[in-house]
């Protein structure tokens, strides 16, 4: 998911930044000086280490007309957030083109801050999008961004441990206590601290029990069966000695990290990790297996919740055409694979997952210097597939205030009372809802 996007290892640039076409140009120099004269296109974005080199394209393929400038926000998504929101409300008109994360969209649009896509540039924004990002970029049936890169957590496993992976939270439980009574890393590892992440495992159990947080638009707060069958299993996994004793304490690369280091035998969590295993335990990737997000009930019924990065045009953008031009081409299918294979975003657009040239056609395959999708992303058929029935978070303008509410009530998930923790969710989410209201 966005909030919790992980940057995987920045590989040499001096190969993949040719293959785009661009001459480098400092990130900082370029971001405060600009082209000489001339219209600029301001893109405030999250950092992402090689983004650069795809705005050096893009300007090279705008050939003058205008200069695309890379604003890095901060890196945590709650500074980029709070930035944004304040300029947009002050009518700030330097802001053309902006990164949102996935649960922004909404929010914006209700707010009026950001251009609905239309026509030409709303059939290029949507053309070949798989279907979980797409419903991230739109509100109240309108398409409100362009989707740039998408995420999705995926269940990971050693299959020294568990030869086949299990399919069901309850099959992994079961796996978990036999592991345990045989002495053998047994433990279910996954976000638990109070912050997003917790919401997100959450929401991923809830929409594979086949449950609702809200109801559809987004206006009621529903907390159904399903619902109270995902506390019904956090508790259960976080109260019964099946997960780490520091799981409160636990982000993206604490469940890394525990996982590597030998406690863990299943653990959920975005791609990412497959870069981080290769580079510091190489000589174990072949045991390192991923599979679908386990499903409640039902093999087959697990829902992941998408995480990633959407662009939308500013309303007080003074460039509009421009900015909508230049989104367009920093999202491109070009443009998303050299950032899935560069900086380990996965893309939204479904062919990018299915081309098999390298990144530099022209040269040879070759892994560390030329890579492909095939070699980057060997699980990309399981992201695909995943992407075509995720889950996402509940949709609503209000969403910061209930992500907020969901991870104070969740927290710590040993202390949930089903029946009793649902109503308390029940009671909060409606305020946070009646609330209305754009938090800066």
């Amino acid at each position: 998911m966005g909030k919790v996007n992980a940057r995987r290892r920045v590989r040499s640039p001096g190969r993949t930044t040719a293959v785009l076409g661009a001459t480098v140009v400092g990130a900082g120099l370029l971001t405060a000086c600009g082209s000489e004269g001339g219209m600029k296109v301001n893109v405030y974005y999250a950092p992402e280490d090689n983004f650069q080199s795809v705005v050096d394209n893009c300007n090279e393929q705008a050939n003058g007309r205008y200069q695309i400038v890379y604003n890095k926000l901060p890196r945590d998504a709650d500074g980029q957030r709070e930035q944004m929101v304040r300029r947009l409300a002050a009518g700030d008109e330097s802001l053309d083109v902006l990164g949102l994360d996935v649960t922004w969209v909404p929010e914006f649009a209700e707010a009026g801050w950001i251009e609905e896509w239309t026509g030409a540039n709303k059939a290029e924004a949507t053309e070949d999008v798989l279907p979980g990002p797409l419903e991230t970029a739109t509100w109240d049936g309108k398409l409100y961004a362009a989707t740039k890169n998408t995420n999705v957590r995926l269940l990971w496993y050693d299959d020294r441990i568990t030869p086949e992976p299990p399919r069901t939270w309850d099959e992994m439980i079961s796996m978990s206590r036999e592991l345990r009574e045989r002495g053998e890393p047994h433990e279910i590892l996954f976000t638990g601290a109070q912050y997003e992440g917790l919401v997100v495992t959450f929401n991923s159990i809830v929409e594979s029990a086949g449950g609702r947080i809200l109801s559809e638009d987004g206006q009621r707060v529903v907390m159904d069966d399903g619902a109270i069958r995902a506390l019904e299993i956090l508790k259960e996994v976080s109260s019964s000695g099946l997960t780490d004793p520091s799981l409160t304490n636990m982000q993206e690369d604490d469940v890394r990290l525990a996982f590597q280091g030998g406690s863990g035998a299943f653990q959920l969590n975005w791609p990412y990790v497959y870069a981080s295993y290769a580079e510091e335990k190489p000589d174990e990737l072949e045991h390192f297996k991923w599979a679908p997000y386990p499903g409640v009930g039902t093999p087959g019924s697990g829902r992941t919740t998408i995480g990633g990065y959407n662009l939308a045009v500013s309303a007080s953008s003074q460039h509009k055409p421009e900015a909508f031009e230049a989104a367009l081409c920093l999202r491109s299918a070009e443009n998303q694979k050299f950032s899935a294979l560069n900086d380990g975003v996965p893309p939204t657009i479904e062919s990018v997952y299915t081309d098999p040239e390298p990144l530099d056609p022209s040269q040879p395959p070759d892994p560390e210097d030329n890579p492909s999708m095939a070699t980057e992303y060997p699980m990309k058929d399981t992201i695909r597939e995943s992407l075509k029935n995720a889950a996402v978070r509940p949709l609503t303008p209000a969403y910061q205030n209930l992500s907020t509410v969901m991870s104070k009530v969740l927290s710590p998930p040993s202390d949930i009372d089903p029946q009793g923790t649902a109503e308390e969710l029940r009671e909060q989410l409606a305020d946070a809802l009646d609330s209305k209201g754009v938090i800066p």
